[in-house]
């Protein structure tokens, strides 16, 4: 294994930035590219600050994750009036700021997100007020604000009156001088959702970054903790997974790097159910067929967020094919035998077995025997892998 892995900072962020945006949209149906516009907001003020190339990086990322923190627990408990109550919470703020302790910041950015909603005269959550606020936190919460404003039907001139109305009690007065001198048209306009991808593109510094797939998996362990925000069963599911396939990897005898890998494949499998309703992940019965056909597409998602992260393919792979069959039954793509390598067909294999002796709203997990049977016969329909179906049962017998 080689020690170390070169990634691309910018694709982890997108990579998380989808993720985010695939959660919101499951829970928040008022929101569309909120968290993009307030990384494109900021980075504007960033740059009109005069700030170094890695703190607009740090910025942007700080930017576009800033909401993690509001998951569908927080929003469905505090939130009656949809982005403009849940803001008010400082609860997303906590888990915010504790979820992104293991991503790869250039700098310490202790209290970015902690604190973004923190106010100049001290009227905020934590009463920090003045220059003890972090100088990017103070951009993310203007930007937040502005952006709220701008989906609520606001126009540029109007927005414009209320930060300078707020000079010196919300906000830090230098920033609401900054952002006076870039709220011109043009910017006005790139806020749109038809060129919003494009201005964050060509705006934000690129970094890359080397580390082992060790350090790797801490990261990665963010998008784990989206989905078990996300829904209780499926981080439970997803964590047995990754258990059974420590096992496996074991089993087979695979290098450290493949090991690593296939636990990384294991953890974000689901992460595509990050889009599908809690209603439908956490209904107490059998789905209905159009229900079903609601949660087919998340293997989809999945691929389409992590295939973004070069050096990422055979964990691509291995997690977005879990439900393809040999026989091309499988979904979303149909594959066949020929399609699916030897990880992806040990995932399929894994997963079905974790499925079926998993308890679920409508059923009790199954004992090993009625599992083997199961598996048994799809293995002698040539919809998994014979061989490896007998180690997997064999290996937890």
């Amino acid at each position: 294994m080689a020690e170390y892995m070169t990634f691309n900072r910018n694709e982890f962020v997108g990579a998380f930035v989808m993720a985010l945006d695939f959660l919101e949209s499951s829970i928040r149906s008022n929101v569309t590219n909120h968290n993009k516009r307030v990384a494109l907001i900021a980075i504007r003020l960033g740059a009109r600050l005069g700030l170094s190339a890695e703190d607009m990086f740090d910025l942007y990322a700080g930017a576009v994750l800033h909401d993690n923190g509001i998951t569908n627990l927080l929003y469905n408990k505090l939130s009656t009036g949809g982005i403009s109550d849940i803001e008010r919470f400082m609860s997303h703020c906590i888990v915010g700021e504790n979820n992104l302790k293991a991503f790869p910041f250039l700098k310490p950015r202790e209290g970015m997100i902690l604190y973004h909603h923190e106010a100049y005269d001290g009227s905020g959550y934590f009463g920090m007020s003045g220059r003890t606020i972090p100088l990017l936190a103070y951009i993310i919460h203007l930007a937040d604000t502005v952006e709220i404003m701008y989906a609520q039907g606001s126009g540029r001139k109007e927005v414009g009156a209320k930060v300078a109305e707020w000079k010196g009690s919300r906000f830090l007065p230098d920033l609401c001088e900054a952002f006076d001198e870039i709220n011109s048209l043009a910017f006005w306009l790139s806020l749109d959702n038809r060129f919003i991808d494009v201005e964050l593109n060509r705006s934000v510094p690129h970094y890359h970054m080397e580390m082992t797939l060790r350090e790797l998996a801490s990261i990665a362990s963010i998008f784990s903790k989206f989905v078990d925000e996300k829904s209780p069963f499926t981080g439970r599911h997803s964590r047995g997974i990754a258990e059974k396939s420590t096992i496996m990897a074991d089993f087979y005898n695979f290098d450290e790097e493949r090991k690593t890998k296939l636990i990384l494949a294991a953890h974000l499998h689901d992460i595509g159910k990050l889009a599908v309703p809690n209603a439908i992940l956490d209904k107490a019965a059998s789905l209905t067929i159009e229900e079903f056909d609601l949660v087919k597409p998340h293997v989809f998602y999945t691929r389409r967020m992590l295939e973004v992260i070069k050096g990422f393919e055979d964990i691509t792979e291995w997690a977005s094919n879990h439900h393809e069959k040999l026989d091309g039954s499988g979904y979303p793509y149909g594959f066949a035998a020929k399609d699916l390598d030897f990880g992806s067909r040990l995932m399929a294999c894994i997963d079905i077995y974790q499925a079926l002796t998993e308890e679920r709203p409508y059923r009790k997990p199954l004992e090993h025997a009625e599992v083997s049977r199961i598996m048994g016969g799809m293995a002698g329909r040539n919809a998994i892998d014979r061989d490896i179906t007998a180690d997997v049962l064999g290996a937890f017998r």
